[in-house]
């Protein structure tokens, strides 16, 4: 039996040519943007706001979270899946490995809040380079929580301003960071137009 993705010609000097995708790909690829359906279904509403999805992929996913009855959820998941068809799914990965912490991106991006947490833990002139790269910043604030953190150290408290200068610092670096990827797409639209 002859694979249905290569086509054959009566004349031998012909090669034979790629006629697209054979059913099994094609079944593949349904089930693996299934698959991220799923994920994109499995998440809390607060991560899927994170992420920035089309229209009526966000109606399918509510109405699949909706649905309770097993065969309506197997027919919703195929319409999730059938929907991820017309959209670039890349964005979606990258942004679920992002919230499961699997995007090495992400790991560095924690790391490196991490480490600018440490220095300025030991060194208060540190909120010069916060300054410097989140304009936005909170001094004040951070100055705060600094000083509330040695002293957690110092009288064996919980760490609690310790973790808070990681959220402060978190939540800036998203802030610039999403900043920087609406500047990247302005300046992407004038050139196309």
């Amino acid at each position: 039996m002859r694979p249905k993705s290569i086509s054959t010609h009566d004349d031998p000097d012909d090669e034979p040519q790629y006629d697209g995708p054979s059913k099994s790909q094609k079944k593949r690829d349904s089930h693996a943007l299934q698959d991220i359906g799923e994920q994109l279904v499995a998440l809390s509403d607060t991560q899927l706001k994170r992420i920035d999805l089309p229209d009526n992929l966000r109606r399918a996913i509510e109405e699949t979270r909706r649905t309770r009855s097993r065969e309506g959820l197997r027919r919703q998941m195929q319409y999730v899946g059938k929907v991820m068809r017309t959209i670039d799914t890349a964005p979606l990965v990258e942004a679920l490995d992002a919230i499961r912490g699997v995007s090495a991106r992400a790991v560095a991006r924690e790391q490196m809040l991490e480490r600018m947490r440490e220095r300025l833990i030991a060194d208060e002139q540190v909120l010069g380079d916060i300054a410097a790269q989140w304009p936005d910043a909170d001094l004040t604030q951070l100055r705060t929580l600094r000083r509330n953190a040695l002293r957690e150290t110092e009288l064996d408290k919980p760490p609690r301003a310790f973790r808070e200068i990681f959220r402060v610092l978190r939540q800036l670096d998203r802030a610039g960071t999403s900043d920087a990827n609406e500047t990247a797409e302005d300046e992407h639209d004038d050139e196309q137009g």
